[in-house]
């Protein structure tokens, strides 16, 4: 008998019909004679319908209350998909995280996970149920309930996998798989096979939607298999799995884009040793993740600090920089330049293989496309760019490396 955990996103439950078929297919994995645990998330655009009421009532919402508010969303979603397999004649019972003793830390709407209590699953497998548990979210040690961020039921599908230690994880979506680069906007993108849990690291990290990084951390962590699935037919996905010797003979593997990206400049830093420490301490403790890093040292003792981060953590990085700004005091200042995005490619190959980054410059300058900043890692390359020409960018270097179906 093996144990599968599965998770069906927003919009393969997006009405009844569509309950009652990821329903049938935790059936079906029972019925071959797997214990059956199901991750779901909220119904559709429940989740953003939440988002957009709580703007209108505040411009601002206390994170608290925020999470407050969408943890609601999975609660349906999980009563509805019991009373569906109860309906088609087999035992299911549905928990909020907070039932699981799903603990986090208090970073609301950021939360990350410190436990889960894995007995009250187990004991009700054991009693031939199918556990249906609420994704993206979970509670403080305090009971105050938390969410996981964007994408947040992956990272439960994934942390309930490693607990339990299912034999795989299945994540049912609305797409056959991981793609070489998102479909929407590059039409010629094609379905990747396989892909190593690093590589999928990257591409979550740069803008890949399908799979949350912190998800890829704990399939990496503790070795659990992942397998992205259409929830509307029985193709073969994508498998997420260890590195394997092969997958270094592909130089890239898939291209990324990462949109509304804020780059922040402080300038007229005091340059000596401890500031940066102290402004990224700072920025750190506002629960703000950066990217991007730029540090360029002027003649007169004084140094410029650029980073990135998400459009989305504006109005928190600008209190907290300008807290920073009038701490340094002097000439210190800030600028906030909006409009931006990054275009990435990511391949274990590039280990062994050179001449990529070249590749990717030629291809862009080429095309008109003008890079303002460059970061690298041993398998990542990403340039940060004109928000306006983002979605051409993507196209270029996706061609440029020969990812699409055209060219194999």
């Amino acid at each position: 008998m093996g144990l599968i955990v599965q998770k069906f996103g927003g919009s393969s439950v997006a009405d009844a019909s569509r309950i009652h078929r990821a329903a049938q297919r935790a059936i079906a994995a029972k019925l071959k004679g797997n214990q059956v645990c199901v991750v779901v998330s909220a119904m559709g655009d429940t989740t953003d319908d939440l988002l957009a009421m709580a703007r209108q009532i505040c411009e601002n919402p206390p994170k608290r209350e925020m999470d407050q508010l969408l943890a609601t969303g999975e609660q349906v979603t999980i009563a509805l998909m019991a009373m569906a397999m109860h309906a088609q004649g087999h035992e299911a019972i549905s928990f909020t995280g907070g039932q699981i003793g799903l603990v986090t830390d208090n970073s609301f709407t950021k939360a990350r996970i410190q436990s889960i209590n894995k007995q009250r699953i187990f004991d009700q497998l054991a009693a031939g149920k199918i556990v249906i548990i609420a994704g993206f979210q979970g509670v403080t040690p305090e009971g105050d309930y938390t969410t996981l961020g964007r994408g947040g039921s992956n990272a439960t599908l994934v942390a309930i996998g490693a607990v339990l230690g299912a034999d795989v994880c299945e994540n049912y979506t609305d797409v056959d798989g991981i793609y070489t680069a998102d479909p929407r906007i590059v039409k010629n993108a094609r379905k990747i096979d396989r892909i190593s849990y690093e590589e999928m690291l990257e591409l979550s990290g740069l803008g890949a939607s399908v799979l949350q990084t912190r998800a890829v951390e704990f399939a990496k962590k503790y070795n659990v298999p992942i397998h992205v699935r259409n929830s509307q037919n029985e193709n073969e996905g994508t498998w997420i799995v260890a590195e394997t010797a092969t997958m270094e003979h592909i130089v890239v593997s898939g291209a990324a884009l990462k949109m509304d990206l804020i780059r922040v400049t402080v300038k007229n830093v005091p340059d000596h040793p401890g500031v940066a420490a102290k402004i990224f301490g700072d920025i750190a403790a506002a629960n703000i993740v950066v990217d991007d890093i730029i540090q360029n040292v002027m003649d007169d003792n004084t140094a410029n600090i650029s980073f990135t981060v998400e459009h989305g953590d504006m109005h928190d990085i600008k209190r907290a920089v300008d807290r920073l700004v009038t701490e340094l005091g002097g000439d210190t200042c800030a600028t906030f330049h909006q409009g931006l995005a990054k275009v990435s490619v990511v391949g274990v190959g590039m280990r062994v293989h050179t001449g990529v980054a070249q590749r990717m410059f030629k291809a862009l300058a080429d095309a008109k496309i003008n890079i303002q900043n460059i970061t690298t890692s041993e398998i990542k390359i990403s340039c940060i760019i004109d928000k306006d020409t983002a979605d051409r960018a993507l196209q270029i270097v996706h061609d440029a490396f020969g990812l699409g179906v055209a060219g194999g």
